[in-house]
């Protein structure tokens, strides 16, 4: 009989998915970008909006119970096959980026103790992270209950590092600074006053930070096959989502009641441990990297594991290749971790071409996952509307609610992200549409796109794609 991953495994898959390397940025990454005042409004607007996706993803888990596997089931069963397809693909290749972002990061802490790494994405460091991640890729063949009890493990040697930086910050944290500047300082430097011109810039700027951080929110709906029921799923997300929560608006203010937001923008990453090694020494500095490099590991075994799921599903129900659909006697989707792992590959060589790759990698990750949790908000906004069960914990009314805010939240988010990288996430959606027509040509559909809704997706998909193509390439000449 299948082992099947209880509330206790999934909790620390929900928050190994989400707290990642990226938590020790994050001193640095939100005040490069806004106040203190404004990073407050920044989590709180964040915090709605999140919530409102992780609540979306636990209505779903009780009112579509049979709908296993998540973002990739909820649009295939709600707009179809083909709407299906660029979820399981985006998402699937936008987190190949971000595991090639956990390189980055990983290297960048290896560079504390031997120093040829700088910046992760020198050819030594993408040597050493290409061999992590092949040594990964073996590790969850295993299946996913040994990997869930390994993560465990992991979980809590990188919460217990966040736990000490911020219970040292606390006891040198002074109120008198963190209001200092508390909205921000003018290029004269004089402080500001609350305005909405000047705090909601910082918002929006930090808003592509914030959304890096919750991704993985979904992860226990991912692998909602290999769950003991679809309460423990609804259970385990919620408790993720708030652990988290609270750790990331704690982890990302204390530092302004410390350091003024120049000094901690100027930072090195990863930030918390250049704030420690300054207000607390050596030991703190070597807990934060070493924190860091458990975050990472752990975060890359579990990201690893989610993404193996998808593309099987997808192969399962005929929108990616037979390929795909293949698991080893531990029940692990071998073949699409296989390809996985490759993709990471060619991302983390593509990485030595960029300047500031940790920030560029996490960007691109970001806003390519933005229209898969869309596509969930829409969905869950559909089954309130029709069909609607009567018999679970949340009413029609509520969960509409529930879905359309955190559909106008998504919206939101794909306005902050820019046009440079909406361009580019349009380019990489639209390379995906072969793939698509293969795997239906060989489920024997040879008009793949036969509906008049799959048409017009693919035409907006084609034109946004070339937009976005000779939008980069304008801004290259």
């Amino acid at each position: 009989m299948d082992k099947k991953v209880g509330l206790i495994g999934l909790v620390a898959i929900v928050i190994s998915a989400m707290v990642g390397g990226g938590i020790y940025n994050l001193p640095q990454n939100m005040a490069q970008e806004a106040s203190a005042g404004a990073v407050l409004i920044a989590w709180a607007i964040t915090a709605v909006g999140m919530w409102c996706l992780a609540n979306t993803f636990r209505i779903l888990s009780a009112a579509r119970p049979e709908t296993t596997n998540g973002l990739y089931g909820y649009a295939e069963s709600g707009f179809g096959k083909f709407v299906g397809f660029f979820v399981a693909y985006g998402y699937w290749i936008c987190n190949c980026i971000a595991l090639a972002a956990y390189s980055v990061l990983f290297m960048s802490a290896m560079n504390y103790f031997v120093p040829i790494f700088q910046g992760g994405n020198t050819i030594p460091a993408i040597i050493v992270g290409s061999v992590i991640s092949w040594a990964v890729f073996l590790l969850t063949t295993r299946g996913a209950k040994q990997t869930s009890s390994i993560n465990l493990v992991g979980t809590i040697g990188k919460i217990v590092p966040v736990i000490v930086f911020i219970m040292a910050i606390i006891t040198i944290f002074k109120f008198s600074v963190f209001m200092q500047n508390f909205w921000g300082v003018s290029s004269s430097g004089q402080a500001l006053a609350f305005s909405f011109d000047n705090v909601f810039p910082q918002v929006r700027n930090t808003m592509l930070v914030a959304l890096w951080m919750f991704i993985g929110v979904e992860s226990a709906v991912v692998v909602s096959g290999r769950a003991r029921s679809q309460s423990v799923v609804r259970r385990s997300t919620m408790i993720g989502f708030m652990v988290v929560l609270i750790l990331y608006v704690l982890i990302s203010t204390l530092p302004f009641g410390v350091y003024s937001q120049g000094d901690l923008a100027e930072m090195a990453n990863p930030s918390a441990a250049a704030i420690m090694l300054d207000a607390f020494g050596t030991w703190g500095e070597i807990l934060i990297n070493a924190g860091v490099m458990i975050s990472v590991l752990t975060s890359w075994l579990v990201w690893l594991l989610m993404l193996g799921e998808m593309p099987l599903a997808a192969a399962r129900s005929g929108t990616f290749p037979k390929f795909f659909d293949s698991e080893n006697k531990h029940n692990a989707p071998v073949r699409s971790l296989l390809v996985t792992t490759i993709v990471v590959q060619a991302a983390l060589v593509l990485s030595l071409f960029t300047g500031s790759a940790w920030n560029v990698l996490i960007t691109i990750t970001g806003i390519m996952c933005v229209p898969c949790y869309l596509i969930s908000t829409l969905f869950l906004c559909k089954v309130a509307r029709k069909d609607y069960p009567g018999n679970i914990f949340a009413g029609k009314w509520y969960a509409l609610a529930t879905g359309a805010t955190g559909a106008v939240f998504m919206v939101w988010l794909l306005y902050a992200a820019g046009l440079n990288y909406l361009a580019l996430a349009c380019i990489l959606y639209a390379l995906g549409i072969p793939l698509y027509v293969a795997a239906r040509k060989e489920d024997g559909q040879d008009r793949p796109f036969a509906a008049r809704r799959d048409k017009v997706i693919l035409i907006v998909m084609l034109i946004l794609g070339a937009i976005g193509a000779v939008y980069s390439i304008m801004r290259f000449i």
